[in-house]
């Protein structure tokens, strides 16, 4: 994998994604969209957002999409992510979108606003899990519940758009049910080795499997959300983070591999000058190499191997 990128200073919300604003964005989505825009005839034009969930699309969809990642590049920053016109034409030109929603990815929604369709389908992945405007951990592909709904509204609106295909649509989506087996058995040994074992954290990436298997994260949401914005959090918790790898409280140290700033940098460097193993996480599917279920594997193989033998694991 190349180098990690180091966050930019000062503040950003989770929802703050480098935009082109207001009516530049609008007439740069509007040009970019005209007719002739790219299209593969023949094959259902879909769009994922985050890579992983362009490569589940491309699971159920098979031979008969054409799919494209918007955010696909594990060495990018996704929170200041810059939408520009070839983005505007990908996702202008989609008859399927599935994006995360949860403040993660808000420009997908301000360019199908400037390029409104009839016939395009929007799968915002919030909406769909039914949870609040209010959420605080935007990172729902890590919930082991997650994908299995995302793979069958991808299968229902695919069949909606190719009906002759319907069945074949239905049949993957099982397959891919099936092929997350490997991935819940894991967390289940996880859990039944090491529930309860103190972790710490920089970011909330990966804390819906880290709760699934039963892991107690010590870090304070404070300090994670703070981390996740790009401000600075205040000196008492990163005291206490600071304590929990000195002071041996924990077994192994998660953070964002994808990105870091000055203090999650000093703070890896701490935990390795401690001997505390640490696991790098991602936000966007690492690559080459991996599927959404083999990179959610070897996630979680990462932190047993952390947790049974001192491993660490830096990069995917």
């Amino acid at each position: 994998m190349g180098q990690m990128l180091t966050r930019r200073a000062g503040g950003r919300g989770r929802s703050a994604v480098t935009l082109l604003t207001g009516a530049a964005l609008i007439s740069t989505v509007a040009a970019a969209c005209a007719p002739g825009a790219a299209s593969d005839p023949g094959k259902i034009v879909a769009v994922g957002a985050e890579s992983e969930y362009a490569n589940v699309i491309a699971q159920i969809g098979g031979p008969y999409v054409a799919v494209s990642a918007v955010m696909s590049n594990p060495n990018t920053d996704p929170h200041t992510f810059e939408a520009s016109p070839q983005v505007a034409q990908t996702v202008g030109a989609a008859r399927l979108v599935v994006q995360n929603g949860a403040g993660y990815d808000g420009f997908m929604n301000t360019i199908e606003s400037a390029t409104p369709s009839s016939t395009r389908r929007v799968i915002d992945v919030q909406s769909l899990l039914g949870l609040p405007a209010t959420i605080e951990n935007p990172h729902l592909w890590y919930s082991p519940t997650t994908m299995p709904k995302v793979a069958q509204a991808i299968g229902k609106d695919l069949a909606a758009l190719a009906p002759s295909h319907a069945a074949y649509f239905t049949a993957e989506v099982t397959v891919f049910d099936a092929s997350l087996a490997p991935w819940t058995k894991a967390i289940a040994a996880l859990k039944s080795s090491f529930s309860g074992a103190p972790v710490a954290t920089t970011e909330p990436v990966a804390d819906y499997v880290l709760q699934a298997a039963g892991l107690d994260d010590l870090t304070p949401w404070p300090f994670q959300a703070d981390i996740m914005n790009g401000v600075d959090p205040s000196a008492q918790d990163v005291s206490l983070e600071q304590g929990f790898l000195t002071g041996h409280q924990v077994k192994v140290f998660v953070y964002n591999q994808q990105v870091t700033d000055s203090l999650t940098q000093s703070l890896l460097t701490l935990a390795q000058q401690e001997g505390v193993p640490v696991v790098g996480v991602y936000e966007t599917m690492p690559t080459p190499g991996y599927d959404y279920q083999t990179w959610m594997v070897a996630e979680v193989d990462a932190v047993q191997q952390a947790l049974a033998g001192g491993a660490s694991t830096s990069r995917l």
